[in-house]
C-alpha cells in the first residue's frame, strides 16, 4: 500500500475512517477483500505469494494497515515479508502496544515500513527507519505515503487535505473518499522528492492514483466505523490501465475487545 488517511475519533460520532491505495505490481496475484477462510472475522484482500495482507479488519474492531518505506539502496530480497505484521495482528488477540512493541524489537530484519495497529483501546504508529519506538496516535486525520507519518508528499498533502473535508457533517461518504483516492494529478517537478529512484519514476508515483502497465492502484479501500459500532469495508479494484474491475461490500456491527485507553 502506497497511500493512506487515517483518522482516529475525528469527531462525534466516527471511531475511525481509512481512506487507502494499494500500489502494487500487477503481475504479483491477490485475493480481493473479504471474510479470510481461515480467519473468517478478518476482513481483508490478501498476498497470495506471501500470504500477508496490506489492510484489514476484524469483527471485533482490530485494524491494521502498512506501508512500503521508500529507500531502493536499503532493500534486501531475502528480508521477510512485511505483510505478515499486518496479518499477524489482525489474527492475534495482543493489544495495539504490546503488537507494536514485539515487532520494534525485531523490526530490523525487514525492509522499510510503516505499520499502524488498534483497536478500541487505541491506535499506534511503529516504523523501522529512524529507530523510534512505537507511539500511540492521537484523535485527529493521519497521513501514510512511502515515507514517515505525516510527511508532506505533495500527493499526501492533497489527499489528507480532501479527506479532513469530507469528514465534516454529514460525511463521511464512502463514494466521495473513493472520488478523492482516484486522483490521478501528478505534482509538479519542483515538488518532488528524491527517493532514488530517478526523474521519471518519481514523477509516476506522484500521483495519488498510479496507472501504468506494469504498476500502479491495484485497489482503493475505505473503511468507516461509527461509534455506535456500524462498520462497513469497501474495496474497488482497477486493471493496469485503472478501470474498475471488481468491488466488495461488507457491513457488519463491530464487538470491541477492548475499551478505549
Amino acid at each position: 500500500m502506497c497511500l493512506a488517511v487515517i483518522a482516529v475519533a475525528p469527531r462525534p460520532g466516527l471511531a475511525l475512517v481509512i481512506a487507502a491505495n494499494r500500489d502494487e505490481f500487477h503481475a504479483r496475484p491477490a485475493a480481493p477483500a473479504g471474510p479470510w477462510t481461515d480467519h473468517p472475522d478478518v476482513y481483508a484482500g490478501r498476498d497470495l505469494s506471501a500470504g500477508g495482507t496490506w489492510l484489514g479488519m476484524t469483527r471485533s474492531g482490530r485494524y491494521a494497515l502498512l506501508t512500503n518505506f521508500r529507500d531502493p539502496r536499503t532493500r534486501r530480497d531475502a528480508a521477510p515479508s512485511r505483510g505478515a505484521l499486518v496479518r499477524d495482528y489482525l489474527v492475534g488477540a495482543q493489544d495495539p502496544g504490546a503488537y507494536a512493541d514485539d515487532v520494534h524489537a525485531r523490526a530490523a530484519q525487514y525492509n522499510g515500513f510503516n505499520l499502524i495497529v488498534g483497536d478500541a483501546r487505541g491506535c499506534v504508529y511503529l516504523e523501522n527507519r529512524t529507530g523510534n519506538g512505537p507511539r500511540r496516535l492521537p484523535s485527529g486525520v493521519h497521513g501514510l505515503s512511502n515515507h514517515l507519518l505525516n510527511t508532506p508528499w505533495p500527493k499526501l498533502a492533497r489527499i489528507r487535505e480532501a479527506v479532513d473535508e469530507a469528514l465534516r457533517p454529514p460525511g463521511p461518504d464512502a463514494d466521495v473518499l473513493f472520488d478523492i483516492l482516484a486522483d490521478r494529478t501528478p505534482a509538479r517537478d519542483e515538488e518532488l522528492p528524491d527517493t532514488g529512484i530517478g526523474l521519471e519514476r518519481e514523477r509516476l508515483l506522484s500521483a495519488p492514483f498510479i496507472v501504468s502497465p506494469d504498476y500502479g492502484t491495484r485497489c482503493s479501500t475505505v473503511i468507516i466505523v461509527r461509534e455506535d459500532g456500524q462498520a462497513s469495508v469497501r474495496e474497488r479494484r482497477f486493471t493496469p490501465a485503472g478501470e474498475p474491475c471488481g468491488e466488495s461490500d461488507f457491513a457488519f456491527t463491530v464487538v470491541h475487545q477492548g475499551r478505549p485507553a
